[in-house]
């Protein structure tokens, strides 16, 4: 396949992922308490206290920005990745329910996108800021 044809897929992959974390990443400050259940629920931590989700917002959105305009590209979209990655498997138990929680099975072609994404970074270009 001609490197050009990837430019189009990989971008609305780009911008699909980004919607969602952006989304996730504003959760943060607009409800810093859904936020904080989040963490106890899921990620097992809890007592953080409310400017700690502003600041986690802040890292995430400086994070999910650079992802979105294509910004150092190994580690924006690894990280992306990687902390995808986490929140899919630190969702187990919702799947071994699986038609209470069905929109938990959404994070697995996400993840699967933002491993395309992450392979695929040097051919992704369409609209980024990378100087490569």
């Amino acid at each position: 396949m001609e490197a050009s044809r990837l430019q189009n897929p990989l971008l609305a992959l780009r911008l699909g992922v980004f919607i969602v974390m952006f989304m996730w990443t504003l959760d943060k400050f607009v409800q810093p308490e859904h936020a904080a259940r989040v963490y106890e629920g899921f990620y097992y931590i809890s007592g953080l206290p409310e400017f700690a989700f502003y600041m986690i917002g802040t890292l995430q959105m400086v994070l999910v920005l650079a992802f979105v305009t294509g910004i150092q590209k190994r580690i924006s979209y690894g990280l992306v990745f990687l902390l995808h990655g986490i929140s899919t498997l630190s969702s187990w138990e919702q799947y071994l329910d699986p038609f209470d929680h069905l929109l938990f099975f959404a994070a697995w072609p996400m993840l699967a996108a933002c491993y395309a994404l992450y392979v695929l970074r040097d051919y992704d270009r369409r609209f980024t800021l990378d100087t490569k």
